[in-house]
């Protein structure tokens, strides 16, 4: 049986998270913005050290808040299953800090409302448009010691317009998940790429 991985990726608009999901599975990218107006769900098929695992990547468009619980959950369609979810990805663009802010917010509000031990979620928070880097708002050193010591989660700047660091960004990302899922086993995971990349579906 092969195991299933969720992950949920959100954002305040406009800051790529549709880019960075379709650059990882078919190395696109397109200059012309078209906002998330519905969830779209990814299903591709990925090997870690020989073993097949299948990954539910959710594109989840702008929340104004995390469902504190499972009734929020379930009566927004964009929402549905983001409280279980293995790991989630937190996009912002370097050049805005009002997308920071707003993956600051989120970020709290999973810790808060996540069902279980919250604490131990596997979150990594990406600063997008590393292409802009002269326009960044603040230093990347500083975001990431932030991020890090003080939110206890994973950062990493990337590009989706030139697929930089991309890789690497779901490679840490399913990492942690799955390591996580072997609760201190120590598991060694490396991302060696996709089987097949499916077709998403709209939810």
């Amino acid at each position: 049986m092969v195991e299933t991985l969720a992950v949920a990726v959100l954002g305040a608009p406009k800051v790529g998270k549709t880019a960075v999901v379709r650059q990882f599975l078919y190395h696109d990218f397109t200059e012309t913005y078209s906002p998330t107006k519905r969830r779209c769900t990814y299903r591709p098929s990925v090997v870690f050290n020989g073993s097949m695992y299948d990954l539910k990547i959710m594109d989840v468009p702008h929340l104004t808040a995390f469902p504190a619980n499972s009734s929020q959950e379930w009566s927004d369609l964009k929402s549905r299953g983001l409280r279980n979810t293995d790991a989630y990805i937190l996009v912002y663009d370097i050049c805005s800090p009002e997308s920071f802010e707003y993956v600051k917010m989120i970020r709290q509000q999973i810790q808060e409302n996540r069902m279980g031990s919250a604490g131990e979620v596997p979150i990594i928070v990406v600063g997008n448009k590393r292409d802009q880097q002269r326009q960044r708002f603040m230093p990347r050193q500083t975001l990431s010691a932030l991020v890090k010591k003080s939110w206890k989660c994973g950062y990493m700047a990337c590009s989706a317009k030139y697929n930089w660091h991309i890789l690497l960004l779901f490679k840490e990302l399913l990492g942690s998940a799955l390591a996580h899922g072997c609760k201190n086993n120590h598991c060694a995971v490396r991302l060696q790429g996709a089987l097949h990349r499916d077709r998403c579906s709209l939810m």
